[in-house]
């Protein structure tokens, strides 16, 4: 990978995007955060964490809209940042996109693949597509509206305008505000936290929340109860009822 890092810290990966000055989504850039996707897959790796600095991801590398304009390509397919944005939101663990700088346009689709946006208090989002006449393409009119409600959604898509990291905070796109020394180390922590637990019920819980949003309820039921069959019937359930009736610190295993 020649623009992004892939480290751990036990059993967190480390995902950085590496591309300078503002980490502008070029095809090689997606194609490398894919193959680190892929490497955060491994079951040793229990949580993730996706991070750039000095800026998360700027958006995309807006002269492939230009090549694709000239050349008559589709630029989504071209780019495929929506696919690796979905490929990270079904990666069956709990990840962090740590925020620097700017998220903005496919930056801010590919943070919303996450479970978490934890931003810098510098830190500016938003989906200003608008202003070169499109729209986001890459999840941002599906992800967006289900995290901070459809008529914020509206105006940030419509407008295009770029929000800090309190306002976003305020409305629900970020979960998190640090000082951006602290932002890396705050998110490797809770990512700690979250690997030393039980592992398929975090999981699972992933599965139900992500799969059954928008569901008939009926339908959103059966795939709790589905989900629900799967981590009770894990060693980590054994595991947390033994200690819970033994009155001691349950030892997840993550099996």
């Amino acid at each position: 990978m020649e623009l992004v890092s892939y480290t751990t810290e036990g059993a967190v990966g480390v995902i950085e995007l590496n591309r300078p000055p503002v980490n502008a989504l070029s095809t090689q850039l997606v194609e490398d955060i894919d193959e680190a996707v892929g490497h955060a897959a491994d079951p040793d790796i229990r949580a993730v964490v996706i991070t750039g600095r000095p800026h998360f991801a700027a958006g995309a590398d807006i002269n492939l809209f230009k090549d694709a304009h000239h050349s008559g390509t589709r630029a989504l397919e071209e780019l495929r940042i929506g696919s690796v944005a979905r490929r990270l939101e079904q990666l069956s663990k709990p990840v962090i996109a740590a925020v620097f700088g700017y998220a903005l346009g496919g930056g801010c689709e590919l943070a919303m693949g996450a479970d978490f946006r934890y931003l810098a208090e510098d830190a500016k989002i938003g989906q200003p597509e608008i202003r070169l006449g499109i729209i986001p393409g890459a999840g941002g009119t599906q992800r967006l509206p289900r995290l901070v409600g459809i008529n914020r959604a509206r105006e940030l898509i419509y407008t295009g305008r770029h929000i800090g990291g309190e306002e976003a905070l305020a409305i629900g796109l970020a979960d998190k505000v640090f000082p951006a020394d602290e932002l890396l180390a705050a998110a490797i922590s809770d990512a700690t936290r979250y690997a030393a637990g039980p592992s398929v019920a975090l999981s699972m819980a992933k599965r139900a929340i992500n799969e059954g949003w928008g569901l008939p309820i009926d339908e959103a039921l059966a795939v709790e109860a589905a989900a629900f069959d799967e981590s009770f019937a894990s060693d980590d359930a054994r595991e947390g009822v033994s200690a819970f009736l033994e009155k001691r610190k349950a030892r997840f295993t993550g099996t």
